[in-house]
C-alpha cells in the first residue's frame, strides 16, 4: 500500500529533479560545543556558518541559568500559553524585552517563523495592503500569503517602488515590512526613509530585526535603535545573537494584546519551554551589559578585518556586516566550493533557491565575536586557495565574484 502511494505521489522524480538541479538538501551532522571550532560530518572546521554572532550559545552563566530552570520549571511548558503552558519567566522575559525595546509591551514566540507569520496574519485581513521587499525572509512571504491582504512586492530597497504602493488609495490599513539586516545579503534596509515614508502616508513600519538585535544599538537592541527609528511592530529572534531559542514581538499594549488573541502560531502551539525563556533572559541581560558591548566591538573588528582581506578578491562592499555573502551563481558550483572549503577545514555552507533567487547561489560566510585573528586569516586563506583558476573547474575569481 505506501509503495503504491509514493507511486502515485511520484516523489522518487520529484527528489530526483532536485539531485539535477542541485537543489538536492541534506542535514550536516554538527558535534562539538557551539563556538567557532565543531565537527561537521566528522570534520575538525571553523565555524563561519553559524547565527551565534555574540558567541552567547556556550556562555557559562546562560547554561547554568538554563540548568536551573530545568530543576525549578522541568523540561517543558506542557501547554500552550493561554491554557496550561504560561509560566513566570515568560513574562519576565517579555517584560525585559519591552523596556529594552523601549515599548510598552512585547509577547514571545516559538520562533521566529512563528512570529513573522503571526505577526501579519492577525494585523491584516482583505482590506488591507501589505508592501514587502522582495528580498524578505520566507517566514514574511509566508505570513503576507496567508494574510488575505493585498500584497504588493518592491525591488529589493526601492523607495520610489515603496512611495507609489503608498500612494494607491482604497486599503484599511497599509504596512510596510523589512528585514533591517537581510539574512542572505548582508545588506542594511534604508529604515530613516522607510520610516519617513509611512508617516508622511499614515502607514505602518514593520521591522525584522532577527540578524540586527545584539549586534548593533547602543545596548544592542537592534539597528532600529543605532538609527534612531521607531517602528511599529518590532520582531526579533532569540536564537541568533542571544545563542538561545525563540522570538519575540514589541510595540504597543494594544498590539500586544491583539496578538495574544488572534496570531494563530501563537495560540495553537504549545509554549516555549519556561527554562529557554529564563536562559534567553540572561542572554539579553549580557547583551545589554558591557559585556555585551564588548562583544560588538570585538564582532565588529572582525567584520572590519575580514572585510579588508576580502577586498584583495572581492568588490568592496557599501556596508561591511557580520553577513558577508560570496555570490556564486550556479548551485552545483556553489555546493562543489562549500564542500573543498570543508575538506579544508573551514565550514561556509552553500546557499541556494529557494533561500536566495534563481542563479545566485553563494557561499554564505558569518562572522562571530569569537573568532580569532588567526581564525580571520585562515579562513581567507581557504577562501582564496579554493577560488584559484582552475580548481575545480573554475576558471578564476572574475567572473564568479562580481
Amino acid at each position: 500500500m505506501l509503495k503504491e502511494l509514493s507511486k502515485n505521489w511520484d516523489l522518487e522524480n520529484e527528489i530526483k529533479a532536485l539531485h539535477e538541479k542541485a537543489l538536492y538538501r541534506n542535514m550536516p551532522e554538527i558535534r562539538g560545543f557551539p563556538g567557532r571550532i565543531i565537527y561537521v560530518d566528522g570534520k575538525c572546521a571553523l565555524n563561519f556558518s553559524s547565527n551565534n554572532y555574540l558567541g552567547l550559545a556556550g556562555h557559562p552563566e546562560i547554561l547554568e541559568t538554563f540548568s536551573q530552570a530545568v530543576l525549578t520549571y522541568g523540561a517543558g511548558s506542557t501547554a500552550s500559553r493561554l491554557i496550561a503552558g504560561n509560566c513566570p519567566s515568560h513574562r519576565e522575559l517579555e517584560e525585559f524585552i519591552a523596556t529594552w525595546k523601549r515599548t510598552e509591551a512585547a509577547l514571545v514566540f516559538g520562533s521566529g517563523y512563528q512570529a513573522n507569520i503571526g505577526i501579519i496574519t492577525a494585523l491584516t485581513d482583505g482590506n488591507d495592503l501589505v508592501i514587502s521587499d522582495e528580498l524578505n525572509h520566507a517566514s514574511i512571504i509566508d505570513g503576507c500569503r496567508l494574510s488575505r491582504a493585498t500584497v504588493s512586492v518592491f525591488r529589493h530597497m526601492n523607495l520610489n517602488a515603496v512611495e507609489d504602493a503608498l500612494k494607491k488609495q482604497g486599503a484599511r490599513r497599509k504596512f510596510v515590512v523589512t528585514e533591517s539586516i537581510f539574512s542572505m545579503d548582508g545588506d542594511h534596509a534604508p529604515l530613516r526613509e522607510l520610516w519617513a515614508l509611512c508617516r508622511d502616508h499614515d502607514a505602518f513600519l514593520i521591522v525584522d530585526e532577527a540578524h540586527g538585535a545584539g549586534v548593533y544599538g547602543p545596548a544592542g537592541e537592534g539597528l532600529c535603535a543605532e538609527l534612531g527609528v521607531i517602528p511599529d511592530v518590532q520582531m526579533g529572534t532569540l536564537g541568533k545573537a542571544a545563542g538561545v531559542s525563540g522570538a519575540y514581538v514589541a510595540g504597543s499594549r494594544v498590539l500586544i494584546d491583539l496578538l495574544v488573541n488572534r496570531a494563530r502560531s501563537f495560540i495553537f502551539t504549545t509554549a516555549p519551554p519556561p527554562a529557554v525563556s529564563a536562559a534567553a533572559l540572561k542572554a539579553l541581560n549580557i547583551i545589554s551589559s558591557p559585556e555585551g558591548q564588548r562583544r560588538r566591538e570585538l564582532i565588529n573588528r572582525n567584520v572590519q578585518i575580514m572585510d579588508k582581506m576580502l577586498r584583495k578578491i572581492l568588490p568592496p562592499r557599501k556596508t561591511p556586516c557580520h553577513i558577508r555573502p560570496i555570490q556564486v551563481g550556479p548551485s552545483d558550483l556553489t555546493m562543489k566550493l562549500s564542500a573543498e572549503c570543508l575538506s579544508k577545514g573551514l565550514f561556509v555552507q552553500g546557499i541556494r533557491f529557494p533561500s536566495v533567487p534563481e542563479g545566485t547561489a553563494r557561499l554564505r560566510l558569518t562572522l562571530m565575536s569569537d573568532h580569532t585573528i588567526e581564525d580571520l586569516e585562515k579562513a581567507f586563506k581557504i577562501i582564496k586557495s579554493v577560488f584559484e583558476p582552475g580548481n575545480i573547474g573554475n576558471s578564476g575569481l572574475d567572473p564568479l565574484l562580481t
